[in-house]
């Protein structure tokens, strides 16, 4: 799910792997958030309120779960065509919010049947309660109920182009639910034409229609399947270019369609079948400009919710850029404003959203691995005081801005001596202190390349008692070789020049 750019100077291969299964851990963390926020978890279309029988709105009250004689007997009365069809209908509805109701119903021989050939009535209302039923049955956790729903698949990609807003949207939330976990389910929607359904419905003018696409479309992007079955098909659509249209359109209305179409951006890109065609469409520049928008915000009351945008967005661009064949996204990314933005997001959520600085973070280690331009511009526009107090927060976030910081020292002399000048040595000072060995390790990678291109950087860290911080970590095993590779190379020395300076200016000025 995520990428890092190569670069010369990074952890040993065990060193890498753990990062790689914390992030995994951060991943995990992650998905169950968007479960509660129903971005991934199935999603339940209900009414908050009701028109009882009084003819006043009013809260709906769960029924209990029916008996297999109830639900035979209300399917009885619907088919008689009576009036009260629709109060039928409702009933039976309030009755599969229960799961023992479902799996009856289900198990029913014909139950299905007549729930479609109502689903597919002439009749507006009595279509719309037949489409809640079936809605309820979506939500279904046994997968039993989702495959009994197989028949009616067909008729919810025709009536996507249906007589409401709300009758469409329910259509794309009962199909998004029957995707999750069915094989079955998205084996049957791509020969019927899913994704030229959801192309020509993706130009809808109704946000909530919108909003309802981008769930069934991130459901089909995250199955196994996905790589080699959906995504293509999606990428020869004109799906992409919507998608790219609707990330940045309209925030001030609301951000739920571009966040669900970010994340199925970043299913995308994280597949990596094809995202030279995405960067030929200019998903760089849009999501980049994107981000400078975000940024803007930050000053502002409203951001409740924006990480759930900036997310899927920062995973985009890093992704992108850990491709060796995406070179052509490096060159889209010049705008140095990006960084200002990058700061501002780790400011504003590292209290509150912590995983979104790693992330952040992730960014800013592949846009400078390689690129000058950047590591330059977090010295010139003096954000280089804020990285560094990151060094003092979680393990993770500590690591990841150690690791950039090595990105900067390794561009060579010029760079090292700013980075000596905004003060680094003692911030290594207070990492060298922690007991955490990848932490250690990587500080002492920055002090290799700091002493390698600026030798008097090793003079500053002896007289600053480095070398009694170097020595509490000699006998570790996983740090021992370095300690010393680092200490005979550029710390030795260093010390017998102090040496002999000073024994120089004793026979100068001899006491007395």
């Amino acid at each position: 799910m995520w990428s890092r750019r190569s670069c010369r100077y990074r952890p040993d291969a065990s060193g890498l792997e753990e990062l790689r299964a914390r992030r995994r851990e951060q991943e995990s963390a992650l998905r169950k958030a968007r479960r509660q926020q129903q971005l991934v978890s199935k999603r339940l279309l209900r009414e908050d309120s009701l028109v009882n029988g009084d003819g006043q709105a009013g809260v709906e009250i769960a029924s209990e779960p029916l008996s297999e004689q109830e639900i035979l007997q209300l399917l009885r009365d619907v088919q008689r065509g009576t009036e009260e069809r629709k109060k039928l209908l409702s009933r039976l509805r309030r009755g599969l919010q229960h799961k023992e109701t479902q799996q009856k119903f289900v198990r029913l021989e014909g139950s299905m049947r007549v729930l479609i050939g109502l689903f597919t009535s002439s009749l507006a209302n009595i279509q719309m309660e037949a489409a809640r039923c079936l809605h309820e049955l979506s939500h279904s956790s046994d997968p039993a109920v989702a495959e009994a729903c197989l028949p009616s698949t067909s008729y919810l990609l025709t009536f996507l182009s249906g007589h409401s807003v709300e009758f469409t949207e329910l259509c794309l939330y009962t199909l998004g639910n029957l995707a999750v976990e069915s094989d079955a389910v998205r084996k049957q929607l791509l020969p019927q034409g899913i994704i030229p359904a959801l192309a020509s419905c993706i130009q809808s003018p109704h946000v909530a229609v919108l909003e309802g696409l981008g769930y069934v479309l991130s459901q089909l992007l995250q199955a196994r399947e996905a790589p080699t079955k959906i995504i293509p098909l999606v990428l020869d659509s004109v799906l992409p270019q919507h998608m790219l249209r609707l990330v940045s359109s309209n925030l001030e209305l609301g951000m739920g369609v571009a966040v669900e179409f970010a994340w199925c951006l970043h299913y995308i890109v994280c597949s990596h079948v094809n995202n030279m065609l995405l960067i030929s469409q200019g998903i760089v520049s849009t999501l980049v400009l994107l981000l400078l928008e975000l940024g803007s915000m930050m000053s502002k009351a409203a951001t409740e919710g924006l990480e759930l945008l900036i997310c899927p967005v920062l995973r985009c661009l890093s992704n992108l850029l850990a491709e060796d064949e995406t070179e052509g996204c490096k060159v889209q990314i010049q705008d140095e404003r990006l960084l200002v933005a990058l700061f501002l997001f780790m400011q504003y959520f590292l209290q509150q959203h912590p995983f979104l600085v790693q992330e952040c973070l992730w960014l800013l280690n592949n846009l400078t691995a390689d690129e000058p331009i950047f590591c330059s511009a977090v010295l010139t526009l003096d954000l280089l005081p804020a990285l560094l107090q990151l060094l003092s927060c979680s393990r993770m976030v500590t690591l990841l801005a150690l690791t950039v910081l090595c990105n900067i020292a390794e561009k060579g002399p010029a760079y090292c001596h700013q980075l000596h000048q905004k003060a680094v040595l003692p911030s290594l000072l207070s990492t060298l202190a922690l007991s955490d060995a990848q932490v250690v390790s990587q500080s002492l990678e920055l002090l290799h390349l700091l002493f390698l291109h600026l030798p008097e950087a090793a003079d500053d860290f002896l007289s600053q008692a480095g070398l009694q911080a170097l020595k509490q970590h000699q006998d570790n095993p996983q740090l021992q070789e370095r300690v010393r590779a680092l200490s005979e190379t550029y710390l030795q020395p260093a010390a017998a020049s102090l040496i002999s300076y000073a024994g120089a200016s004793a026979a100068v000025f001899p006491s007395s």
